[in-house]
């Protein structure tokens, strides 16, 4: 593969900002052009209001540790998501430490995560998923309780007015984190201005592009304001253009992309705007997701630091729109449907009918069987002092597969063509919490010898300490980069000792 300097970033979201920042790093002769529709940074799934900011680490997302049909709790995924959130935490302290990124509060805060559950079946289940996670270092913290009184000094709001002799289990982990993925990335993205080389092109629409015979891309663009067009070309492109990935990538008329297909889906919450009840609340609390839902519908009372103020948030509720954004248009749907993925698309469909019904529900739920549903986490709740919200829009992967024609895929995927010029993300979450390894991924994938090299090696591990080892097997390692993480990014002062 010839030497690459010239890199075209498709969407200004925390993917982009996280591969611009990279790259900047390992090149720093790079010329890097990022083209975002919108006239703002980090506006569509990495804004605070349209992403959860929960730090996804596995602390207290049930989904992550299913149940197997011997009983036993697969705790794989759970392990791999919480190692690369900390790997996420290294670069931002070392991006923090250096000065690089400044935001007028912090990005990033401290927060209890638990996991709340009621019912004898669940409450087994949260007990097995308790003892296989605390083998681990990263997980050792985590606190387990039964006990009414206990779980109420942890989180009152829930536990008040409940029916002392209902039947309830909590998990807690002090080391939770909320973070806004907006102001992280306009932060990045500010970093990258002052770098030589970087430009950034706001209200630029990407129409079209084309891989030409040496592996270069032509790309055409449109200045929204202007309506001026005009044609780029660059030796790589990445699109990181949340729910617009898909529709690029066709575009793109790779090999690769054939097969792909994606099932939008949108999200609500009600927002409590009643100060004195907010201030009763500090955790972010998950539940467990109803039969044939969504990985991104899992219920939480959640706590949120957004630009210094603090919200309380319960969803969410599941809606359906033909957008693959939420500033996208309705023919999203429609246009990115093509002979190719109409199958797998169908396919999908009929193995995840429980889905379907799932989202009918949602769409025409009533305002009380929404506000219901957040009575079994706040039982004391006042339908006056919540309001309907829209957050984020997603679009989950479908994809073609020999036995059953067709598959939904739930997390991330990266496309990348035969002569690794071109990385498409698809998928959601839990993207933004994870974006570091992600985008470590597209460079080992894109440019494997580089990254097995000394030079990218070293400076690698000054960005990141623990790269190259495993966070997971070396829990002295996690520990270690953890504490330190924790002074930098100003989070709790307690200290872990590694076992």
């Amino acid at each position: 593969m010839p030497n690459i300097n010239n890199f075209t970033l498709i969407g200004a979201g925390i993917m982009s900002a996280t591969l611009g920042v990279l790259i900047k790093e390992l090149i720093p002769d790079a010329q890097i052009n990022i083209y975002e529709r919108l006239d703002k940074v980090g506006a569509e799934s990495s804004d605070a209001w349209n992403n959860a900011g929960t730090g996804h680490s596995a602390f207290c997302e049930l989904n992550y540790t299913p149940e197997r049909e011997n009983g036993a709790i697969d705790i794989s995924k759970a392990l791999r998501i919480s190692a690369n959130f900390e790997v996420s935490k290294q670069l931002w302290a070392y991006l923090l430490e250096k000065g690089s990124i400044q935001t007028e509060s912090p990005f990033i805060n401290d927060i209890d995560h638990m996991s709340f559950l009621w019912g004898d079946q669940n409450i087994a289940f949260l007990k097995k998923r308790h003892e296989a996670l605390t083998q681990y270092d990263m997980f050792k913290n985590m606190k387990y309780a039964e006990d009414h009184k206990e779980i109420t000094e942890w989180i009152p709001l829930i536990m008040t007015g409940r029916d002392p002799k209902q039947k309830v289990a909590a998990t807690r982990m002090p080391i939770g984190t909320d973070v806004n993925f907006g102001a992280i990335t306009r932060g990045m993205i500010k970093y990258l201005e002052t770098c030589d080389g970087v430009n950034l092109h706001l209200g630029h629409e990407v129409e079209d592009l084309r891989m030409q015979d040496n592996g270069n891309w032509q790309i055409d663009v449109t200045d929204l304001q202007s309506s001026e067009e005009k044609t780029v070309t660059t030796q790589f492109v990445f699109v990181g253009a949340g729910g617009g990935s898909l529709l690029l990538l066709e575009k793109s008329d790779i090999p690769e992309e054939r097969g792909y297909g994606g099932f939008p889906v949108s999200g609500q919450f009600l927002r409590c705007n009643n100060p004195d009840v907010i201030v009763k609340h500090e955790a972010k609390v998950y539940g467990k997701a109803e039969t044939g839902s969504p990985p991104m519908s899992v219920p939480h009372l959640d706590t949120r630091m957004l630009d210094g103020e603090r919200s309380l948030l319960f969803g969410p509720y599941a809606g359906f729109s033909t957008k693959f954004l939420k500033n996208g248009t309705y023919m999203d749907l429609p246009l990115s449907i093509e002979a190719h993925n109409i199958w797998p698309m169908l396919a999908a469909g009929i193995h995840n009918l429980s889905l379907t019904k799932y989202l009918i529900q949602q769409v025409y739920q009533s305002p009380e069987e929404r506000f219901a549903t957040l009575q079994k986490y706040y039982p004391e709740a006042k339908f006056e002092d919540w309001e309907l919200i829209t957050a984020g829009q997603r679009v989950q992967i479908i994809k073609k597969d020999k036995e059953e024609g067709g598959v939904l895929k739930f997390g991330t995927e990266i496309v990348t063509n035969q002569k690794k010029t071109m990385a498409v993300l698809l998928g959601a979450s839990p993207g933004a919490s994870t974006s570091v390894s992600i985008m470590l991924d597209v460079l080992s994938e894109c440019f494997p010898e580089e990254m097995k090299s000394k030079s990218w090696g070293d400076i690698l591990k000054q960005m990141i300490p623990s790269f190259g080892k495993s966070l997971i097997e070396d829990g002295k390692l996690c520990l270690q980069t953890r504490n330190r993480t924790t002074e930098i990014l100003k989070l709790q002062s307690s200290r872990q000792t590694p076992t």
